[in-house]
């Protein structure tokens, strides 16, 4: 029997490859006989970049860039070496990503995706790259990319023409022209989205992911109008409905608006470049997960896309998660759904101890594969 074991991340605790390991050693505890293929995902967030890595040639290039907050750190983008010429592979969380801010720290008022910019502009001109692949997910930012606009060349404005900061505090002084004069020249560029999210209104990127990047009540509507401010000084009106606009804080649709870029799911997009899609072909059984299964899952992340496309192959899935919410556990992708909360562990023993964890329930489940 084989199985493929294609996880995500377990935010917190592990990341894709150490899910996939510790699922690994439970299979294999309890039934050596099986023959266990591993493929980590990623959905455009962390781990994107990596992902595609594994399965393509080419090197990582390392640079310096900006942080959410402005403060330079080191980061590094994949460049594959394609028969169409070298494609840089940028994940946006590298420097613009949750993880390069402590809790304590974050302030999504003041941040701003420049980091991401600059990384683009990097690939393009010292790297000469022949296209941009942008993945997009686990961001600190709620920008709508203007941050990312900046650092390619494109200035925002007041009325009395004065350069405003690309964070949503600085744009919200009065933000009244955009002067696209300078942006560099970019090849084509491709956002690997995370979500399906829209820009903005009641399921667009302030109100369904500002709450979780420090956003209190007060904020959001201030969040929110700015990113309506933008969407109308630059004439951006029919890309912020675009699905997958909301992505990363609104990268989304600055990418689309900014640098001419063309949107996709992020996990169709790497599974196609990595050959899973061939591989589930293949296989008898898909096991999948990641820390948390609810319903923003089910708008496009790798475990929910990943079971899609077993179902379409009629293959059986079954997911490990931390926790998963009733629309997941009810949405008739996954024959299992084995959550580790059910342990009855504290959430902070479940996040220490999720690779112990993941194995057990894993062993424990043997039985079920050979249904």
């Amino acid at each position: 029997m084989k199985i493929l074991i294609a996880c995500d991340k377990f935010k917190g605790s592990l990341d894709a490859a150490e899910a996939c390991e510790a699922l690994a050693r439970g299979f294999r505890m309890n039934d050596g006989g099986v023959d266990l293929v591993m493929r980590p995902i990623a959905d455009g967030g962390e781990g994107f970049a990596a992902w595609v890595a594994g399965s393509l040639p080419g090197r990582w290039v390392h640079a310096p860039a900006s942080d959410p907050l402005g403060r330079t750190v080191g980061a590094r983008y994949f460049m594959a070496e394609t028969a169409a010429g070298p494609v840089a592979v940028i994940e946006m969380a590298e420097a613009s990503g949750a993880w390069r801010v402590s809790s304590e720290a974050r302030d999504v008022w003041r941040s701003s995706t420049f980091g991401t910019g600059e990384l683009m502009r990097h690939a393009v001109e010292v790297g000469g790259a022949a296209r941009l692949i942008v993945g997009l997910g686990g961001s600190a930012t709620n920008d709508g990319g203007a941050g990312m606009a900046a650092a390619l060349g494109v200035c925002f404005l007041s009325e009395r023409g004065v350069p405003l900061r690309p964070t949503p505090e600085g744009l919200s002084l009065g933000l009244w022209g955009i002067d696209e004069s300078r942006r560099i020249a970019l090849p084509p560029v491709t956002a690997a989205c995370d979500v399906d999210t829209v820009l903005t209104g009641p399921n667009g990127a302030t109100r369904v992911f500002g709450p979780q990047k420090g956003a209190d009540e007060a904020m959001l509507p201030r969040l929110e109008a700015v990113l309506g401010a933008l969407v109308r000084t630059s004439g951006g009106q029919r890309f912020s409905t675009c699905p997958g606009a909301g992505a990363a804080g609104g990268l989304g649709f600055g990418l689309l608006r900014f640098a001419d870029a063309e949107l996709t799911p992020g996990f169709d997009l790497a599974a196609s470049l990595t050959g899973l899609t061939d591989l589930v072909k293949e296989v008898d059984l898909v096991v999948t997960g990641e820390g948390s299964l609810d319903v923003q899952s089910l708008a496009g992340k790798g475990p929910v896309a990943l079971a899609r496309m077993a179902r379409l192959h009629g293959k059986r899935v079954m997911a490990f998660c931390g926790r998963a919410d009733v629309e997941v556990r009810t949405c008739g992708l996954f024959d299992e759904v084995i959550e580790l909360r059910n342990s009855g562990l504290p959430e902070r023993d479940l996040m220490t101890r999720a690779a112990e964890l993941l194995e057990q329930a894993a062993r424990s489940q043997c039985f079920l594969i050979r249904r």
